[in-house]
């Protein structure tokens, strides 16, 4: 990803994310933290998906649509905020092929493990990456600001 793909991943979430819209600020701050962490995907020479990735600390997912100030001095984990794919690039292979560079990425930091939160129903999706639900109480009430259905999911590496 480069600053000047902001604009397009800013679009790209505003597409498949309906549920949980996010200021541009956010994107462009994730992005100046760490950029290691954000890719994007392009056909035709336009970006098509993105993701967005950094170290953090296990079971404390930053809420949505808020910026982060700093990255940890000491991750404990490697936190997946979103990856994001416009339709056309479904069934592509595509989805795998980041997934599978995030992961790759992740265990090059050191932390023991990848964590996520699963909207849209896409806990079948990050479970075939070894992905597990976890349970954290402490969570419980900040996964109903998702939805009903999100999951905390975590891979150890």
């Amino acid at each position: 990803m480069t600053a000047a793909d902001l604009i397009d991943v800013g679009a790209i979430g505003d597409r498949v994310h309906l549920n949980y819209p996010e200021d541009d600020a956010v994107f462009t701050e994730r992005f100046a933290l760490y950029p290691d962490g954000c890719a994007t995907l392009e056909l035709d020479g336009k970006p098509m998906a993105y993701a967005l990735t950094h170290p953090w600390h296990y079971a404390e997912p930053p809420a949505l649509n808020v910026m982060l100030g700093a990255l940890p001095d000491d991750p404990t984990t490697y936190y997946i905020h979103d990856i994001a794919m416009l339709p056309e690039t479904r069934g592509t292979g595509a989805g795998s092929a980041i997934v599978d560079a995030v992961i790759a990425h992740a265990a090059e930091t050191g932390v023991p493990n990848v964590s996520l939160v699963a909207v849209n129903g896409s806990v079948p999706f990050w479970s075939r990456f070894g992905f597990e639900v976890t349970e954290e109480p402490k969570l419980a009430a900040k996964l109903l600001t998702y939805d009903a259905d999100a999951r905390f999911m975590v891979l150890r590496l």
